[in-house]
């Protein structure tokens, strides 16, 4: 990442290695994220800044690392994504290192993904898994390895006492308010699907619910736990706690309109950041979520050849046509600028926050039974699908 003010180098804004002795081996970590920063990001926040190439960068650094520091062991710490982290590991520029340990699209890599030059893990997410690496040295360098993907198993892995109390005593001021139940729901709360969630069909449903647009949108978000439905009563309640999980910043829906071409024009962006065959060109998430819209796809097309059909309450998408749109706004983005499609007409920020738009649409609608409608499809991969990487020997499970 470098400070832009001098065009032709620019300086560091942060340190870009970090070297510690283990067991007697000096091992050196290079952190790296992708260029994409300024696009998957509102602009507003890296301005001034900017963001290379691996090839620019990160073969110097591992070449310094081992020529000038002497580390014999040597690891890659990005936040990227999966997809990303193989294409990685797959270039040139990367030789030399032992290890991409890798975070973003939250994947459960079980077994280390082999590059041409390097291998990637990725430890899961919402702490329900611990990566553990055990490295075998000889001479200072990395003979052999193992690893495990742990599933942070509560009743095998009980908490840590102290602990426990510490986040006990934390916590205990918004415990009142943060359990407090808003809603119940039938269906499980999910949003480990690519394409299309339960999860994202609640949220993008409240927020057309309100305002009676054509289409409401949402990030291709990856956070958030799954909400298991109690096998007893047949019903979960939603509490004020996980919709802080599943809306981790409590934006204000805007509102605009858009054309059927700017919005065909939209989703071959969308699918490309999702599906690109060159991993660099991923933005680390997943396909974009929608309410009132249905699209067929193909993943394996070329860029701006992917989309099939659009329908949009029902029925086929015309070019011409307006559509009124709601989303989230992002802070630091263009007023023109909704859930990244630019040039929006008419953008109006409602005064409305997300928080409050969901709790009124589960006071109304509670027990809600959110599922797969089939609104984003395939015709090469099924709906259900668990991940964008395609052609390693890694599986989701």
């Amino acid at each position: 990442w470098h400070n832009t003010n001098d065009a032709d180098n620019g300086e560091l804004i942060y340190p870009p290695y970090w070297i510690k002795y283990i067991a007697g081996a000096k091992v050196g970590f290079i952190g790296y994220t992708d260029h994409l920063i300024p696009k998957r990001q509102s602009p507003a926040y890296s301005e001034g800044i900017r963001f290379e190439h691996a090839e620019f960068n990160v073969a110097k650094y591992i070449k310094f690392l081992k020529e000038v520091e002497g580390c014999g062991i040597i690891f890659i710490v990005t936040h990227m994504g999966l997809a990303q982290q193989v294409g990685l590991a797959n270039n040139p520029a990367v030789a030399g290192t032992d290890f991409i340990l890798g975070a973003d699209t939250h994947e459960r890599v079980r077994v280390p993904i082999e590059g041409k030059y390097t291998r990637v893990v990725e430890c899961g997410a919402f702490g329900s898994f611990l990566g553990k690496l055990d490295i075998i040295t000889e001479n200072g360098k990395m003979k052999s390895y193992k690893y495990q993907l742990l599933d942070v198993d509560p009743v095998k892995y009980p908490a840590d006492k102290k602990l426990q109390s510490l986040i006990d005593k934390a916590t205990a001021p918004f415990k009142q308010q943060l359990s407090k139940v808003i809603g119940t729901t039938t269906t499980p709360l999910v949003r480990y699907f690519v394409m299309e969630t339960p999860m994202d069909n609640l949220i993008t449903d409240a927020i057309r619910w309100k305002f009676k647009t054509d289409i409401a949108l949402s990030n291709g978000f990856r956070f958030c736990q799954p909400l298991a439905v109690d096998t007893k009563t047949g019903k979960t309640n939603i509490t004020k706690e996980f919709l802080w999980n599943m809306l981790p910043v409590d934006s204000e829906a805007k509102t605009g309109t858009v054309t059927g071409k700017q919005l065909w024009d939209w989703l071959e962006k969308e699918l490309q950041k999702a599906f690109a065959k060159d991993p660099s060109k991923r933005f680390g998430g997943w396909f974009v979520r929608f309410s009132g819209m249905e699209v067929n796809f193909t993943i394996g097309n070329d860029f701006g050849k992917r989309v099939n059909r659009v329908k949009v309450n029902g029925q086929p998408l015309s070019l011409e046509k307006e559509y009124s749109i709601v989303a989230c706004e992002r802070e630091g983005d263009p007023d023109d600028t909704l859930c990244r499609i630019e040039h929006v007409k008419n953008p109006k920020k409602s005064g409305f926050l997300m928080h409050d738009i969901i709790e009124e649409y589960l006071a109304a609608h509670s027990p809600v039974s959110p599922k797969l409608e089939m609104r984003a499809t395939a015709t090469d991969q099924p709906h259900t699908l668990l991940t964008q990487l395609q052609g390693t020997t890694y599986e989701f499970r």
